[in-house]
């Protein structure tokens, strides 16, 4: 077995072995190296295990410099999967050494695995994060019937109150809702160019679907990602008056309805922080929190890095962050997201 780093022309012989690997997940798609290259301007490091010449594991990483946040080497930033994808046990301990070695090269501070099953018991750990998964059942109304009474109430009200839903052809409706979102939670929005290379660079497998009041007006909206027969839901945004109609939590169930009809097996509500609004809402809908397994090599600090919102430390910048104007929030704040992570 050996590991190199990946070459330009590696890259459908990528994509073909994570489409295939058990533990890949849609953010190890080659078409997030180009993402963090020319939009984030981050430099990548993406590895490969090869055993002959059949791929046996990748592990894609990105390297971020930042004076408020550091120096790290992740995998993957801005994303809620990432670390070794393998097919045997030998490929994920080489990944991970030379992972380590590449981190003391580049001097990182610290290197980041963001795994959804424990790979490195031994290394020190976050727990803060969960994710929630699943199965979908075959049948509309029978999914319908899955969610729990109050919530199923509140995805009836948004029946009621006559909201439609549409599939959107770009992401400059879903921008707008977006940007307004991040700006009352007090949260540097990444760009709209970003959004623009998630619909060039993995076309239908990355949708935008909106929601309409009775008048027409778009009030609620969600970018999702598919990725083999699973959905993820991963940005949203509303308008204020989307919570008098319900809009969120119709629009979780008309993106659950057409998953069904399209005959996915899974439904990813994707990563909360424990004890969070987010958190409670999808267990709301029955889902079951599942502990994601953050781990971590530290080269240059004592403790595992707390770079989110639930740090004290942040909280003057947040409320800052929501008295700005809207047109300073959108120009500065992907500045910003882009060292976030």
């Amino acid at each position: 077995m050996s590991v190199r780093p990946f070459r330009e022309s590696d890259s459908d012989r990528w994509d073909r072995f994570v489409f295939t690997c058990a533990q890949a997940s849609f953010f190890h798609r080659i078409g997030w190296r180009e993402i963090y290259e020319d939009v984030f301007r981050h430099r990548t490091h993406y590895l490969l295990a090869e055993r002959g010449e059949q791929i046996v594991g990748v592990l894609p990483l990105v390297q971020l410099k930042s004076l408020l946040f550091g120096h790290s080497l992740v995998s993957l930033p801005f994303a809620v999967y990432g670390g070794v994808a393998a097919s045997e046990p030998d490929a994920t301990r080489e990944l991970h050494r030379a992972a380590v070695e590449l981190a003391r090269e580049l001097g990182v501070e610290h290197l980041e695995l963001r795994n959804v099953a424990s790979a490195e018991p031994s290394w020190p750990r976050t727990e803060l994060y969960v994710t929630f998964r699943k199965e979908l059942l075959p049948d509309v109304e029978a999914n319908m019937l899955a969610i729990p009474r109050k919530q199923r109430a509140m995805v009836r009200k948004g029946i009621q109150r006559e909201l439609r839903s549409e599939i959107d052809r770009g992401t400059d409706r879903f921008f707008e809702l977006y940007a307004d979102n991040q700006h009352r939670h007090g949260t540097p929005p990444q760009s709209r160019r970003y959004f623009q290379a998630l619909d060039r660079v993995f076309g239908a497998d990355c949708e935008v679907l909106t929601v309409l009041s009775p008048q027409g007006k778009a009030v609620s909206g969600v970018l999702s990602f598919y990725f083999r027969d699973e959905v993820l839901p991963y940005y949203a945004g509303d308008l204020t008056d989307a919570r008098e109609l319900a809009a969120n939590d119709f629009k979780y169930w008309e993106l659950m309805r057409r998953a069904c009809e399209r005959k996915l097996r899974v439904f990813d509500y994707g990563r909360s922080k424990r004890d969070t609004g987010s958190f409670d809402f999808k267990k709301n809908w029955g889902f079951e929190p599942a502990p994601l397994h953050y781990e971590y090599q530290l080269f240059k600090r004592d403790s595992v890095p707390q770079n989110n919102p639930s740090n004290p430390r942040y909280q003057k910048a947040i409320e800052t962050w929501r008295r700005l104007p809207r047109g300073v929030v959108n120009a500065v704040g992907p500045m910003l997201a882009r060292h976030l992570g």
